[in-house]
């Protein structure tokens, strides 16, 4: 059979034979439709992921420009992570409603518009309403895309394409930081923060353009009664829950690590630049490999064991970072990043299997754990670095790891 058609093929149907309902088709891997949603959802996820962390490694700029301390800085990244999470709790039900690539265009665009603005705000509060606006907005496109996958791809190749959108993520990350962190050192922040809103709009633009419209999608109520239902429905479920605590847990480590690493590496005895800070941001294309892999591996082994697996490589890479080699810090990152897309990969291909109905609800409900844990744990880390350095910020991040293997382990017990 070729494997050039977009969806399974219809059976045929003799003239007289019974009207039967239409068969249940779903995207393959090797189509032009499993291309299309592959390049699509990879740039929105690259798009989604610049913008919201294009603050991070100019987080020390900020500080000396504005005249804040760490803590204070990292609020423009923790408020963004934060309205993200709570936007989620509005634009997962409502893509229930409206269909999902409607959303996803709308959050896009305006998270690209606002980021533009962002550059021509002269007060350090006008930045921060232009960063919530932007989380905000983003909410349209985190969890949205997860349940489109959910939705169009074939069972099969779930977990595969959702790691290939994770990649995204992590490439959009690396590439918002580094271009944030080089620009930065040779024109100014704003100039910067103004490249990556042009290319975020571009990328938006394009994703209009080429991502097929959904299939399988069946409008459901808005009612509050009816998103009540399922709320509770979600919080029963056996693994559900377990899975929104462990993306809280696994992202909070995440955003703490590389808040609070540039602080470190910009002091004695590394006094790195501003660019070469940002460069390190290349560690996050080991997410890039883990995160496919990470689905590949699933069917063979299971979830449980490897969400288990790589949340442990976590923990080992930020055991790195506490030397004082540069060459040791680094690959402690490269293990850390790795570790991190993999364990969200599988974490978050788990929400779709797991949820029964409205998957748009329950991604949403996992994301807002999951940017929660970003802005709580990204803004507690800032105390640590304050009172007790590295190490401090080291161990908070360790503690944050281990309750993960734990809830972890659990949910591999309840639901394997």
């Amino acid at each position: 059979m070729s494997r050039t058609a977009d969806v399974s093929p219809a059976p045929t149907r003799e003239a007289d034979a019974p009207l039967s309902p239409p068969p249940v088709t779903f995207i393959k891997r090797g189509t032009p439709a499993f291309m299309r949603v592959t390049l699509a959802l990879f740039s929105a996820g690259l798009a989604t992921f610049a913008l919201l962390y294009c603050v991070q490694p100019i987080l020390p700029v900020l500080s000396h420009e504005f005249g804040i301390s760490a803590a204070s800085s990292s609020v423009s990244l923790s408020i963004s992570t934060g309205l993200m999470a709570l936007g989620l709790l509005i634009t997962g039900p409502l893509s229930d409603a409206v269909g999902r690539k409607s959303v996803m265009v709308t959050a896009l665009l305006l998270a690209s518009s606002c980021t533009l603005l962002s550059t021509m705000m002269t007060s350090w509060h006008g930045i921060l309403i232009m960063r919530a606006l932007i989380g905000l907005s983003l909410s349209g496109v985190a969890a949205v895309g997860m349940t489109y996958l959910s939705e169009e791809m074939h069972p099969a190749v779930v977990a595969f394409s959702m790691g290939l959108y994770i990649s995204g993520n992590s490439i959009g990350g690396m590439s918002g930081r580094l271009l944030s962190g080089v620009l930065t050192d040779f024109f100014s922040w704003r100039v910067a923060v103004a490249t990556i809103g042009c290319f975020a709009l571009a990328s938006a633009l394009m994703f209009w353009k080429i991502l097929p419209a959904s299939r399988h999608f069946r409008p459901t109520s808005l009612r509050p009664r009816t998103l009540a239902i399922n709320f509770r429905l979600h919080w029963r479920d056996a693994g559900l829950p377990l899975l929104f605590a462990e993306g809280f847990l696994l992202m909070g480590a995440f955003v703490t690590l590389f808040n609070y690493i540039g602080y470190r590496l910009m002091l004695s005895p590394w006094h790195l630049s501003q660019a070469v800070v940002g460069l390190l941001s290349v560690a996050y294309l080991t997410g890039t490999w883990s995160s496919p892999k990470a689905g590949a591996m699933t069917a063979r082994y299971g979830r449980g064991p490897v969400l288990l697996a790589f949340t442990g490589i976590m923990l080992g890479g930020v055991l790195l970072t506490l030397f004082s080699s540069l060459w040791v810090i680094f690959a402690g990152m490269l293990l850390f990043s790795a570790g991190f897309f993999a364990a969200h990969s599988v974490a978050s291909s788990w929400i779709g299997v797991r949820a029964r109905r409205a998957k748009g609800q329950a991604s949403s409900l996992y994301l807002f754990s999951y940017y929660l844990g970003s802005s709580l744990a990204g803004t507690t880390g800032g105390f640590f670095w304050h009172d007790y350095g590295w190490n401090g910020v080291g161990a908070f991040i360790g503690v944050l790891l281990v309750l993960a293997l734990l809830v972890g382990r659990r949910l591999h017990r309840r639901v394997q």
